[in-house]
């Protein structure tokens, strides 16, 4: 039988075997196929081809991506965990594996950099990710139950018992004036904190508050992306009030006055309600509802343009339809706005409503265009929020797979040197490949291996001993067909 070389290269995939053109694979030559050196790990003299140990439909995708000079397309029966396991063994690149999330509908990956201080990484690994180890859970742990227990202070504290109290705490003393006789004076209650329990425990809060804060401040990569974080604008928001509140009442106790209006006082206190938020940095699904809204900002924005719009073509025309009714209570159009509001997104609290036929026909329509409108855009959103929920819930079920190695030249790690020894391979590419067994034991089962083929499967040369060729892979892998 004849023996010629060939630019042809064979690939036994789990028993099937394929072949294609070397000049097919060398259009990437940054991957494993492209590569004869890398490549070169899974030949078999025996058989004169590559013998690959994987999945048959993935690698017929990833044919196709050679002989289509970069196309890469998933079968339709591979689910996507495999397949990218699959892209990774052949080492198409980041790149291309980017390309393919982008084409598979996942947007790319933010890179999260970490601190160039070793004590700096310690400090954000523990507080900015969870499940990087047991300390960064207890730290999560402890957050949370800060954080409930914060927003709980704040609901408890409003109940009609514990207001009273506190007003009574805080009313003006009156007593004799000291200089002029027959006079009194309003004495300001001192500032006690420390006799409130509700102040005690938000102290508390605010000090873990604000040590996380600062725990994240000082080990941030980028100061700058620190504030601009969403999520750190909220973390301040929630201390901010506490030291307002303690600012003002510090000037009260020296004022007789109040320095602060009441107004502005209740509108900080209101801010304490932003805690609540906290709560999506160690939650999935609120960091996945907002990644919803997010993404549904023109859904969203739509849908409040068609309620705009809405309410005031039916408010103008609820107010000209009563117009002749003394006992209305669409005095204006602004007036109606409320009832156009209420009416179009299908609540209803009945405390205005139409008493002529005109006023009642219009609030149908209104009823009608209302249902109509909202339930336009809730699709686009509930398909964004299934997107982002299977997407999150595919990244926490992939799992490393580890394959059998089916390299002929590659040693396992538990092996040592003996095996190295065993194998006739040195971890150095110049090493002396030992191929005597081989002819002695398989002469029969195939023809042998002459120094001309071999020396087109890694571009080596011959070293004038029988059996041995030097490893120097520099030429494209060929086989004899």
């Amino acid at each position: 039988m004849g023996w010629a070389l060939s630019d042809r290269l064979a690939i036994n995939v789990s028993g099937m075997r394929y072949e294609t053109q070397l000049r097919t694979l060398a259009q990437f030559p940054d991957t494993l196929l492209g590569d004869s050196q890398r490549r070169l790990r899974y030949f078999d003299p025996l058989r004169n081809e590559l013998f690959l140990d994987r999945n048959r439909i993935c690698f017929e995708a990833i044919l196709y991506f050679y002989q289509s000079g970069g196309r890469l397309r998933r079968p339709a029966n591979v689910p996507l965990d495999i397949f990218m396991e699959e892209l990774h063994f052949y080492e198409l690149g980041e790149e291309t594996i980017d390309r393919f999330k982008e084409d598979e509908g996942f947007p790319k990956e933010e890179e999260r950099p970490l601190p160039a201080k070793k004590w700096q990484q310690k400090i954000w690994m523990l507080f900015e990710y969870p499940e990087s180890s047991g300390g960064a859970r207890i730290i999560a742990i402890i957050s949370v139950m800060v954080i409930i227990l914060s927003i709980l202070i704040f609901c408890l504290e409003t109940l009609p018992e514990f207001r009273q109290e506190k007003e009574r705490r805080e009313q003006y003393t009156i007593t004799p004036h000291p200089t002029i006789p027959n006079e009194t004076v309003q004495v300001p209650p001192k500032f006690t904190p420390f006799h409130d329990p509700f102040f005690i425990v938000e102290t508390i809060c605010i000090c873990w508050f604000s040590f996380e804060l600062i725990m994240r401040f000082i080990s941030a990569p980028s100061k700058m992306s620190f504030f601009k974080d969403v999520m750190n604008v909220i973390d301040f928001l929630a201390i901010l009030p506490y030291f307002v509140t303690v600012g003002t009442e510090l000037g009260k106790d020296k004022d007789t006055q109040p320095s602060v209006s009441l107004a502005l006082i209740r509108v900080i206190r209101l801010v304490r309600v932003f805690r609540i938020f906290k709560l999506s940095r160690h939650s999935k699904g609120l960091q996945i509802l907002g990644q919803t809204l997010k993404a549904s900002l023109r859904e969203l924005a739509l849908l409040i343009f068609f309620l705009f719009i809405g309410v005031i073509i039916f408010s103008s025309a609820a107010y000209f339809a009563e117009a002749d009714s003394p006992n209305t209570a669409f005095t204006s159009i602004p007036e109606a706005f409320w009832w156009a509001v209420v009416s179009m997104t299908t609540v209803g609290y009945g405390d205005m409503c139409p008493i002529t036929v005109g006023g009642k026909l219009v609030g149908s329509m209104c009823a009608i265009a209302g249902v109509l409108t909202i339930s336009l855009p809730v699709p686009v959103i509930v398909s964004n929020f299934s997107y982002f929920y299977h997407r999150e819930m595919e990244c926490e079920d992939t799992r490393e797979y580890h394959h059998v190695s089916t390299s002929v030249w590659e040693k396992s790690e538990e092996d040592g040197d003996e095996d190295d020894e065993e194998d006739g391979m040195d971890e150095d590419p110049e090493s002396m490949l030992d191929y005597a067994p081989l002819y002695g034991q398989n002469r029969a089962m195939c023809p042998p291996l002459n120094g001309t083929l071999m020396a087109g499967v890694c571009g080596g040369q011959e070293t004038g001993d029988p059996g041995t060729l030097r490893f120097c892979p520099k030429e494209p892998l060929v086989t004899q067909v």
